[in-house]
């Protein structure tokens, strides 16, 4: 289901490419999207449901469904008239946001520049997009009552109906509008809307569905909210740095939030759909673990989870860095994207390979992380998301002067891999999980495979004109360089002696 998402959410941004390209637009649409996105993350898919979920599984492990009931209830309340005030400030306060986030822009503006319209389109358009973040915070609460109950089909099909909705309304009201960004705009509130009319149903027949309650004073909310609060800052410390990149992007060249962005995509595509993917199973798994005391399953779970980013996040980075200009090629390199004297895909590929360097460090977040929150521990990460954030910037002082977009890119990707690292080390100090020698085995091998693999689609592109060739010919060549890649990627492997049964088994012991 999250391969589906994905998959659409690759072309709601061919799309965008193809209607706004790296323009003017593109930056402030894309700009007016990050900021409910980052929002979103913070108070839904982040903070709020590495604190819920933990709390959840304890209350349905000790007091039954009828108390988990009530306490969705009053969560869904609680959280539903919270959101509900920060989306009416954010609609009313939105030149405030958009001169905060988008300083340049605001500067041109108040002097009278070149970029001053960029100002005022983000202000209008952050008016249709900052609601979806009321919409989507719902839609994350009862997707994690449904993983809590190990339906995970659902929560990951959703988002498919955010993309279709972009895409329909891009589609079809693009030519209403003199500005393509508004229909975009209107995609994203739609999309927000349809998404939670569509978890209804679901909550409805798993006898989930009640009638909000206000439970601020609820011993159950007052735990969530306590671990909530750290939360906000630690988990969502990558998208924090997005967002700083985005506010020093503003102040860079036309086309650098678009660059970055589509750089971006590519990345989400393998993290969303392996990182985020086995961060969403692995934390309701962790919970319930660790209520029920289970010390040994829980460092295995963990090092299963580690163990198995590992196999498909080395073969991506290295695929990404390798093939990139033509997967961008394919995906976004037609109608407005294609005009100008500038190469967009070149300037888009190279963002991508910056932001490779942290692919790993990326997904490694998403499964270790839980191995905190699982265990109500939320202070410990936002110590460390402390340290991550104060290095991000000064990577970003360090590399950015010198290297516009691509220092903002590869920033981002050594502050991940300090958290990554800072991460491991804390747990490991705390006697909760070190990586297996039988994990750090397969680890050396999977390196050795994407490597001979990375050469290999290296060797087969590197004389080939493609970017002249049709279409359909490069989506032919794009096709064939996969199959070729995933076959070697998996022979070598083979080779090396790793088997289904290394990858899927949780609980592995040392003598395996």
């Amino acid at each position: 289901m999250t391969m589906i998402s994905r998959v659409l959410g690759l072309v709601r941004d061919a799309v965008v490419a193809n209607l706004l390209g790296a323009s003017a637009a593109a930056d402030v649409f894309l700009f007016a999207n990050r900021i409910p996105n980052f929002l979103r993350r913070l108070f839904a898919e982040g903070a709020f449901a590495q604190a819920f979920v933990p709390v959840l599984s304890e209350i349905k492990e000790r007091q039954g469904d009828d108390r988990v009931r009530l306490f969705v209830a009053q969560a869904a309340g609680t959280l539903g008239t919270v959101l509900l005030i920060v989306t009416l400030v954010g609609v009313v306060a939105s030149p405030v946001i958009a001169a905060l986030f988008g300083t340049g822009w605001f500067i041109d503006w108040w002097q009278g520049g070149p970029n001053a319209e960029k100002f005022e389109l983000a202000s209008a358009l952050l008016k249709l997009t900052f609601p979806y973040l009321f919409f989507v915070s719902l839609v994350a609460l009862s997707g994690a009552v449904m993983n809590v109950y190990n339906r995970f089909a659902v929560a990951a099909f959703t988002p498919v109906l955010l993309n279709v909705s972009i895409i329909s309304c891009a589609i079809l009201l693009h030519d209403k509008f003199s500005v393509g960004a508004y229909a975009l705009a209107i995609g994203v509130f739609v999309g927000g809307l349809v998404q939670l009319l569509f978890q209804l149903p679901f909550l409805y027949r798993a006898k989930m569905l009640s009638r909000p309650r206000w439970g601020w004073q609820d011993e159950h909310v007052q735990k969530v909210r306590k671990l909530m609060i750290p939360a906000l800052f630690g988990v969502s410390i990558s998208q924090i740095n997005l967002l700083l990149d985005t506010m020093i992007a503003s102040l860079l060249m036309t086309g650098s939030i678009a660059w970055l962005y589509y750089s971006d995509r590519l990345i989400e595509f393998p993290l969303g759909l392996f990182g985020i993917g086995i961060a969403t199973v692995i934390l309701p798994a962790l919970s319930k673990l660790h209520s029920s005391k289970s010390i040994d399953d829980f460092q295995h779970t963990l090092d299963w989870g580690v163990r198995f980013v590992i196999f498909l996040g080395l073969p991506a980075m290295f695929g990404l860095i390798v093939i990139s200009p033509l997967i961008i090629t394919v995906l976004f390199d037609h109608g407005a994207f294609s005009e100008g004297e500038i190469d967009h895909v070149q300037a888009v590929s190279y963002g991508v390979m910056a932001y490779s360097v942290g692919l790993l460090s990326f997904m490694l977040i998403k499964v270790l992380a839980p191995g905190f929150y699982a265990r109500q521990d939320t202070k410990t990460p936002v110590k460390i998301g402390i340290i991550t954030l104060v290095l991000n910037m000064l990577f970003n002082i360090m590399l950015a002067p010198f290297m516009g977009y691509l220092g903002l890119a590869l920033a981002t990707s050594l502050s991940a891999s300090c958290n990554a690292y800072l991460l491991y080390r804390q747990l490991h100090k705390d006697r909760v999980y070190s990586v297996s020698t039988m994990s750090i085995s397969f680890a050396l091998k999977c390196l050795c495979a994407s490597v001979l693999m990375a050469g290999t689609v290296w060797c087969l592109t590197n004389h080939i004109s493609w970017r002249e060739w049709h279409f359909s010919e490069q989506v032919m060549l794009l096709s064939g360089l996969m199959i070729v890649a995933v076959t070697q990627y998996f022979l070598v492997l083979f080779t090396f002696g790793i088997r289904l049964k290394t990858i899927k088994s949780v609980a592995t012991t040392e003598s395996d």
